[in-house]
């Protein structure tokens, strides 16, 4: 029996275009949610429109826009929390329904997997969720651009070390869905941006650094 492909709906949700995903498991009907900044009555909508039941929540990094609507999230649904241990004092939600993340683990949705990422750059504890041949790159990586790393905690330097060494080897076929609706598509594949983001394509960290005002 063939598997089924694996759920993925991406949300715009929120006045700064931002993009809220809801990945899971066909068969299992479970799904999680990833960075609920907005709305939250519209995520669970959606959810339980299309027949799935939240179980777990990942948080790519601690700023506002991904993170504000976790209280509401919480009120309505009992579930763990992922997110990067160095990102995770800044949540303000109970210890209790934080599980910290170090990189490299591979978390199950259902009977799916998610490999997480540590891509810190935009913020100490950044990461991105790899996911049957789709990347949610969270601020770390846009269609065509990059994260800010000129916010508190964020180091261009270790942007360019997670751009070139974690998320440039990917395969070229890799599903690019970024974290803001800041493109001219929604979703791009991985090796496009490679050829075309610049950000993304810097040989040497002095030309990203060039790019991004810091040489």
């Amino acid at each position: 029996m063939t598997t089924p492909p694996i759920y993925l709906k991406q949300l715009e949700l929120g006045p700064m275009q931002n993009f809220i995903y809801l990945i899971g498991d066909p068969e299992t009907r479970e799904a999680a949610v990833v960075d609920p900044g907005w709305e939250v009555p519209q995520i669970l909508e959606a959810a339980a429109h299309d027949g799935y039941r939240l179980t777990k929540a990942f948080v790519t990094h601690h700023h506002f826009d991904h993170t504000q609507g976790l209280p509401d999230l919480l009120k309505a649904v009992d579930l763990p929390i992922y997110v990067h241990q160095h990102d995770a004092p800044h949540l303000g939600i109970p210890s209790s329904h934080a599980k910290l993340l170090c990189g490299g683990e591979a978390i199950k949705i259902g009977n799916r997997e998610v490999t997480m990422i540590h891509t810190p750059g935009h913020t100490p504890g950044s990461q991105c969720l790899l996911v049957e041949g789709r990347l949610l790159s969270g601020d770390t990586l846009f269609i065509g651009a990059c994260g800010r790393s000129d916010l508190p905690g964020g180091d261009p330097k270790q942007l360019y070390d997670t751009l070139s060494r974690r998320l440039r080897p990917l395969d070229d076929r890799t599903v690019l869905c970024p974290g803001h609706n800041y493109g001219s598509v929604p979703t791009t594949p991985l090796g496009e941006e490679k050829r075309t983001n610049p950000y993304l394509a810097s040989p040497t960290l002095h030309e990203f650094l060039q790019l991004v005002g810091y040489a």
